[in-house]
């Protein structure tokens, strides 16, 4: 992990250069060898690992398809060139290839809700390669949505179901919500989308009459949330919610609490992309798959002649 503590120091020291300094960050100044270290000296540290970040996040994507995207959004702490201190989304696109390995494809820092950013950056991940997606898995992020809707058209978008759940929480009584999640998960223990689509009406009905607010809230969300029932059962608990993300978001948090207050969106960047980086590095040394090869050829049913069909995220 010597990449990720290179980039930790680099911008703690930065941090502390500029004066957004906090306790945590105060004592590991000192358990680094005190304040000695130069302005300069920051800045070619900074250099050199900005080089092989960008390097990383503008590599190309052509190598295989993607038949799964996940996106997600975590939040720091930035301050701003008007000296405030701003909450910022860090957003993180993974893939599965064509031969289930994982991979990290994008990381980008910006407005989680803006429309115009998450076009960019799905079309940033498009101009590098990205092809065959069929279906992007995230939490509903109104500028998101609408977003992939312009980009990946073709592709299906599964509404992460975790965050949907507490969507529908949100709308009843405290004492009452670990009942109400056991049967919402009643719909998932179903073995077909036929019978999770009749299970979750029945579900639906029986929330609204109790709980008004709830009714409305799955209506508009049933086909994203049960989008993942139209692709390999085997792939299901994978891709129906960013849950496979979460031990990514904790090393990214764990990294980040040190530094407390990043004292630019660059060395977020840094940062991050340097824990990103080694990731995607023992993802790829790892010797199991993260979905079987047998299972994935399911995705691309072959013609008579061997060759395989196209699917409409290749196109």
């Amino acid at each position: 992990r010597r990449r990720i503590d290179q980039a930790l120091y680099a911008v703690v020291m930065e941090a502390y250069v500029h004066g957004v300094s906090t306790r945590s960050v105060d004592d590991l100044v000192v358990a680094l060898g005190g304040t000695g270290i130069s302005k300069s000296e920051v800045s070619r540290i900074c250099a050199r690992l900005d080089e092989a970040v960008g390097a990383f996040r503008t590599r190309r994507l052509d190598h295989a398809r993607f038949p799964y995207v996940y996106l997600d959004a975590t939040y720091l702490h930035v301050r701003t060139e008007a000296a405030m201190v701003v909450s910022k989304a860090v957003v993180i696109a993974t893939g599965v290839t064509e031969h289930g390995r994982r991979e990290i494809l994008g990381l980008d820092v910006g407005d989680s809700e803006d429309e115009v950013f998450w076009r960019a950056f799905l079309t940033g991940l498009k101009k590098r390669g990205l092809t065959g997606v069929q279906l992007v898995i995230s939490d509903q992020h109104a500028g998101l949505v609408a977003a992939l809707r312009r980009v990946f058209q073709g592709s299906g978008h599964q509404r992460c179901r975790v965050h949907n759940i507490g969507n529908v929480l949100a709308h009843v009584p405290k004492a009452e919500t670990e009942m109400v999640a056991a049967v919402f998960r009643t719909i998932f223990a179903q073995p077909d989308l036929a019978s999770m689509s009749r299970q979750w009406d029945k579900v639906r009905d029986d929330l609204a009459a109790r709980y008004p607010k709830t009714g409305p809230l799955m209506d508009a969300a049933k086909s994203e949330v049960l989008a993942f029932a139209a692709f390999p059962r085997e792939h299901w608990r994978k891709i129906w919610s960013t849950n496979p993300l979460e031990r990514l978001n904790k090393e990214i948090k764990r990294r980040a609490r040190v530094v407390g207050i990043f004292p630019n969106e660059a060395a977020v960047i840094r940062l991050i992309g340097a824990v990103l980086t080694d990731t995607h590095d023992e993802w790829q040394v790892d010797d199991r798959r993260y979905l079987s090869e047998a299972s994935m050829a399911k995705l691309y049913p072959t013609s008579h002649t061997g060759t395989v069909a196209l699917q409409e995220g290749d196109r």
